[in-house]
């Protein structure tokens, strides 16, 4: 896949300060959690993320995620091998951190400019679902309607030209927990390469489990732990 949020990435490195303010206390924006929305828990190496899905907001997203998270979607390999029963982001890593915005994953290259594993699909965008809160779940891009498996976590909440890049761009497809949010500015911070943004030391993808709408009780995003180094490992 073609490098994601390059765009907006170099807005955020030339003009950091700026662009890691947090929204203004407004009222944000987000669909109420619902016994009818299915929850992600993505299980890293330097914690848990506990994040509500809307698949009423972004059903196509939503289904992507699911069956690329459970094994239920086929997929191909950065060599072409098509890949089916195999949960694709199991193993994969956080390639790209950038403080006071976001860490994205998603590419079984482990590059972020990896080949689609999936055919690319549209962006599902709503004026009511925007980027004015920390945690949000986004597939990141190449440009519209190229969607494929790779997304991001938001640190903070962007108002102004930051948000105008941001709303309407991307698609949202959830929103993850307080707990969640505070591992992610812990992984954000790690040291990294900032020509690339990518750690020196990713942080992995154990497993991303599905719970399904009105099943088992959410669990408990995992307090943080200390980051463990990952090598890539790509499939």
């Amino acid at each position: 896949m073609r490098n994601a949020v390059v765009a907006l990435g170099i807005v955020v490195t030339a003009s950091l300060v700026s662009f890691g303010q947090a929204a203004a206390p407004t009222k944000p924006s987000t669909p109420p959690a619902s016994a009818t929305q299915p929850t992600a828990i993505i299980d890293t190496t330097a914690g848990k993320m506990t994040c509500t899905l809307f698949p009423d907001k972004a059903p196509i997203g939503v289904a992507n995620f699911i069956g690329l998270s459970s094994g239920t979607k086929d997929w191909k390999s950065p060599t072409g091998a098509t890949k089916h029963g195999v949960p694709l982001y199991d193993g994969t890593i956080f390639h790209r951190v950038i403080p006071e915005f976001m860490i994205q994953g998603g590419d079984p290259a482990g590059t972020g400019s990896g080949p689609d594993p999936v055919k690319a699909f549209k962006n599902e965008t709503s004026p009511d679902l925007k980027f004015d809160k920390p945690g949000r779940l986004a597939y990141a891009n190449a440009g519209r309607d190229t969607n494929s498996s790779q997304f991001f976590v938001t640190e903070v909440g962007f108002t102004g030209q930051q948000a105008s890049m941001l709303n309407g761009n991307y698609t949202i497809f959830g929103q993850c927990d307080e707990a969640s949010v505070a591992l992610v500015k812990q992984i954000a911070a790690m040291s990294r390469d900032t020509n690339t943004d990518r750690p020196y030391r990713p942080i992995k993808i154990n497993h991303i489990t599905i719970q399904k709408a009105g099943g088992a009780p959410k669990a408990t995003s995992a307090p943080a732990k200390k980051p463990t180094a990952a090598a890539p490992t790509p499939k």
